[in-house]
């Protein structure tokens, strides 16, 4: 369910999370969608062999869940993606639980944007993903 959140509404501080348990399924899809096939997400055998020692999720699939957050959640319809950093912190394993989470950090009326604090984190409580996003939310 896609969330209508009114610009008015929104105050710094206000969050939103959700969680999903990266699967096998996920990664090949993406990796499908992406055109990126490398192999330490696809080659059990490659990836043996890397600093990881096992398959890894693409980093951008991670991420993607910060854009689905924005998009449906915080500020949620009618959210405009503007910009992101992000910094990858650690991998994200087949089988993780990952959550990403906003945060209201900033609000400019004159613009009808915000920025906010994107994190994603592991079921260990590990910070995967740390960066910060602009949108522009319009009622």
């Amino acid at each position: 369910m896609v969330q209508d959140v009114k610009f008015a509404d929104i105050k710094i501080g206000d969050k939103a999370s959700m969680a999903k348990t990266v699967t096998e399924y996920d990664v090949y899809t993406f990796a499908g969608l992406s055109g990126d096939f490398n192999p330490v997400h696809i080659n059990a055998e490659f990836a043996k062999n890397t600093m990881f020692k096992e398959r890894i999720a693409h980093g951008m699939l991670s991420a993607a869940f910060i854009s689905a957050l924005l998009g449906t959640t915080l500020p949620g319809a009618n959210t405009i993606y503007l910009a992101q950093e992000l910094a990858f912190k650690a991998p994200v394993k087949i089988g993780d639980t990952v959550t990403a989470t906003v945060e209201v950090i900033e609000k400019i009326e004159a613009k009808s944007r915000l920025i906010l604090k994107t994190t994603v984190t592991n079921q260990e409580g590990t910070v995967v993903i740390d960066g910060k996003a602009t949108v522009m939310k319009k009622d």
